[in-house]
């Protein structure tokens, strides 16, 4: 069934947007914890097979353009995902919330005035103890860290 699909082994960069201008958009649709992967195997938005083997830390960021052809090109989206959404009061408890998150190694993002972690039983129980107001919403996550493409080695 893989036997046909395209393989992924190294990003596109840097990509010049007129090669792009007369080739068909495809998307690959994956939450944070796929984008970070560097091996696997996907679907694209229409139905292409393809199989990542990139380097060991390659994280996938959200707007990335993965590979150009003859004829089409695939792109990198953000799933959305459960997230807690944060509203610190202000500066001051915005930095202690953080610093509560990164103590728990977990991940952040920043979205305007709020602060993005994943939805999860031990960020609800800190978000109680440190008394910081939040929903529940389904958004695109991608944590501080994250905003590039990123290669360790």
């Amino acid at each position: 069934m893989w036997g046909d699909a395209l393989i992924i082994d190294r990003l596109v960069s840097p990509v010049n947007l007129q090669d792009l201008q007369a080739k068909e958009e495809d998307k690959l649709v994956l939450a944070w914890e796929q984008r970070r992967w560097a091996r696997g195997r996907f679907t694209t938005a229409k139905g292409r097979k393809i199989g990542f083997a990139l380097v060991t830390g390659t994280v996938l960021t959200p707007g990335a353009i993965l590979w150009i052809g003859p004829d089409w090109y695939l792109k990198m989206e953000g799933a959305a995902e459960p997230v807690l959404e944060i509203f610190p009061p202000d500066y001051k408890n915005a930095v202690k919330i953080a610093f509560e998150v990164g103590n728990l190694h977990f991940p952040l993002a920043l979205h305007e005035n709020k602060i993005l972690v994943p939805d999860d039983k031990a960020m609800i129980r800190l978000m109680e103890r440190l008394g910081a107001p939040w929903e529940r919403k389904q958004a695109v996550f991608d944590p501080i860290g994250s905003s590039r493409l990123q290669a360790h080695g």
